[in-house]
């Protein structure tokens, strides 16, 4: 009996979003686990390899969570299932434009 491999993983029991292993179509339907449960997720769009898709429903402004930690905010508003990304992620990790800016 050939194994079944899971297109898909989550890091953290806090993430919103899910990594992918492998690029999966739109319209697969993803069973994975979080938190001793089994959810189900409708891929709303394709998801390339080692992209994140979302878990939840994401509102504009709210935390993107990966690794149980913040790595940016949703520049609009992001659906179940929906790819997630540069284009409506702002990362908030590695910007030295952030920090304040100190004069000597």
């Amino acid at each position: 009996m050939a194994s079944r491999r899971t297109p898909a993983i989550i890091i953290h029991p806090s993430d919103n979003v899910a990594t992918t292993l492998q690029t999966i179509p739109l319209g697969t339907r993803i069973f994975l686990k979080k938190d001793g449960k089994t959810i189900r997720i409708l891929v709303r769009e394709e998801i390339p390899i080692g992209h994140k898709f979302s878990l939840s429903k994401i509102e504009k402004g709210e935390r993107i969570i990966k690794y149980g930690e913040t790595i940016g905010l949703a520049t609009t508003r992001i659906g179940i299932g929906c790819h997630v990304h540069i284009h409506n992620l702002e990362s908030r990790r590695g910007r030295g434009d952030l920090k304040e800016k100190r004069t000597p």
